[in-house]
């Protein structure tokens, strides 16, 4: 039987991914930082044969243990904060190193399939195409561009430095590209995407910005990276996972029509006040990055090869808006 090793095992895509390999009958290791989130994993599949092992992105303690007798690595585990941090070197060293660590570890011992866990960010702000033309998986995010932000640029250099790692060593390399990952939460642990549902249903943008984001289910997401491990037609290949880019106003519109008891803001920002707020607050500056940029990436390749229907944009939207109304 087939053994994945799935890295940062207790992560929202993650936990999907784990649901998934088990239900295909797959052995299933999963990495983790510490016991409460090995409790968050068990308390999830309370009779499967899940193996743990305690490792981290940033020491090399531990990856022996952890890639021994498996066939797969499913590196799914990179930081995705809640803003930029004042050095980006925080978020891209940790990405580039923490991935080499792996396929490093996984070279050593024997394991030459590997999928990784990239994003959509990776990809549209290639600033070699007009800002407004819709991105493909040929484009890659210029990491040296002014208006690229930590995250985008630690996402884009991890996955560069995976692709040279499996040229140079015959390894058989698949990315999975996911945009903002929507849908349902396995528990109350979960991701940035979802709190950004969480922000807009309780109210907390008066405005909302001019910008789009590629959209995917997070049910999707884990299917990606399962179908992947034993289809070889997705040897060599990044997959976007995109069901289609959602502006604010089209992300909000959907969940004030259906929370109509929420103070759900559809109204949108002028660029000319964002920019000048962007001067004095961060996080909003960040967001200017973005105005005039389409963010969307075509993503057909996946159904074509991997053999499924996107789950539409807003579908993945209300699920995700149904757990969070509810926690």
């Amino acid at each position: 039987m087939t053994k994945v090793l799935v890295t940062g095992a207790s992560g929202f895509i993650a936990k999907h991914i784990v649901r998934e390999l088990l239900d295909k009958g797959y052995e299933v290791r999963g990495t983790i930082r510490s016991d409460k989130r090995k409790g968050e994993v068990e308390a999830l599949f309370p009779n499967a044969q899940i193996e743990f092992v305690k490792l981290d992105l940033t020491a090399d303690d531990g990856w022996d243990e952890a890639l021994s007798g498996v066939d797969v690595l499913m590196h799914t585990a990179s930081p995705f904060p809640n803003g930029d941090p004042d050095d980006p070197e925080e978020l891209i060293r940790p990405a580039v190193d923490g991935t080499l660590r792996a396929l490093n570890a996984a070279k050593a011992a024997g394991v030459n399939r590997v999928i990784l866990t990239s994003s959509c960010a990776a990809i549209y702000k290639d600033s070699a195409k007009p800002p407004m033309e819709r991105s493909t998986e040929a484009n890659w995010t210029d990491a040296t561009a002014s208006y690229v932000t930590a995250y985008e640029a630690s996402k884009t250099l991890a996955e560069k430095a995976a692709w040279d790692f499996a040229n140079e060593h015959g390894m058989q390399l698949t990315t999975i590209n996911p945009g903002g990952v929507f849908g349902p939460a396995m528990d109350p642990n979960f991701g940035t995407s979802l709190e950004l549902v969480e922000q807009v249903m309780n109210g907390d943008f008066p405005m909302l910005p001019d910008i789009n984001l590629p959209v995917v289910d997070v049910r999707d997401v884990a299917y990606m990276h399962v179908n992947a491990v034993d289809n070889a037609e997705t040897i060599g290949e990044r997959f976007a996972a995109n069901a289609g880019a959602l502006t604010m106003l089209e992300l909000a519109g959907p969940l004030a029509a259906a929370y109509p008891d929420r103070k759900i803001s559809t109204r949108k920002a002028p660029n000319w006040l964002l920019k000048i707020i962007g001067r004095f607050d961060k996080s909003v500056g960040q967001v200017v990055g973005n105005l005039g940029r389409n963010s969307d990436v075509e993503a057909s390749k996946a159904e074509r090869i991997m053999g499924f229907t996107y789950i539409p944009s807003v579908e993945a939207l209300l699920a995700s808006a149904e757990y969070v109304a509810n926690t």
